[in-house]
C-alpha cells in the first residue's frame, strides 16, 4: 500500500459506502454495507463497480453493542477479526483486533473530548452546520506493548466525511490487512460521530 491512503464516504447513497485510495489516487478499495441486515454483512471491493469482492466482514451475532467481526478473504480464507471493547468504548472508542483468538492490536480514540464537544457544537442553531471543520476525531492503532503503528484522522471538511490512515511503524502483510479491515468496520460503526 502506498500511504497515506484517503477514505471517503459516498454522501448521496442509501446504503453507507466508502471508497479508498491511496497515494497516487488508484482506488484500493470500495466499501458497501448491506442494508437492513440483522446480522452486519459487509463486502469489500476492488473495483467502484463492485464486479471484484476482496473481503467480507460479518458479525458473529445479531444486532449487538459488543459483536466481533470476523474477516475473510474472496476464497473464505479467515484473516482476523475486530470487537468494540463494550462498555469502555462509550467514553472512548476502543476495538481490539484478533489474530484467532489473541488480540495482538487496538485501536482507540485519542481524545473522548472531541465526540462531546462536537455534540454540543452541532446543537447550535446554523453554527451547528460547521462541525465538521472544527472537531475532528483521531484514532490510534496500537501494538499490545503500547507502539502505535498506524494513526487514522478525520480531515476537515463540509458536507462529506473524509479520514486519512498514515502508517507509523513498520507492519507485517497480515497486520496491514487485519489493521484496514478493522478500521473501514469500525468506521461504519462509528460514523455519526464527529
Amino acid at each position: 500500500m502506498q500511504y497515506p491512503l484517503e477514505l471517503t464516504f459516498k454522501f448521496w447513497a442509501l446504503a453507507p459506502q466508502m471508497s479508498i485510495v491511496d497515494a497516487q489516487g488508484s482506488l484500493a478499495f470500495y466499501v458497501k454495507q448491506k442494508l437492513f441486515k440483522l446480522k452486519e454483512a459487509i463486502t469489500i471491493f476492488a473495483d467502484a463497480e463492485q464486479t471484484r469482492p476482496l473481503y467480507y466482514i460479518k458479525a458473529d451475532r445479531i444486532i449487538d453493542f459488543s459483536a466481533r467481526y470476523d474477516f475473510s478473504d474472496s476464497n473464505g480464507t479467515y484473516i482476523g477479526s475486530v470487537k468494540r471493547r463494550g462498555l469502555k468504548s462509550l467514553w472512548r472508542a476502543r476495538y481490539d483486533i484478533f489474530d484467532g483468538d489473541t488480540t495482538n492490536l487496538n485501536i482507540q480514540e485519542k481524545n473522548p473530548w472531541v465526540k462531546i464537544a462536537d455534540a454540543l457544537f452541532a446543537e447550535i442553531p446554523v453554527v451547528g452546520m460547521f462541525t465538521g471543520y472544527v472537531f475532528n476525531p483521531v484514532y490510534l492503532i496500537s501494538r499490545a506493548d503500547g507502539t502505535i503503528v498506524m494513526r487514522l484522522e478525520k480531515i476537515p471538511t463540509f458536507l462529506s466525511r473524509k479520514f486519512i490512515i498514515k502508517a507509523v511503524d513498520r507492519i507485517s502483510d497480515r497486520e496491514e490487512q487485519q489493521i484496514l479491515l478493522s478500521l473501514m468496520m469500525m468506521l461504519l460503526l462509528e460514523r455519526n460521530r464527529g
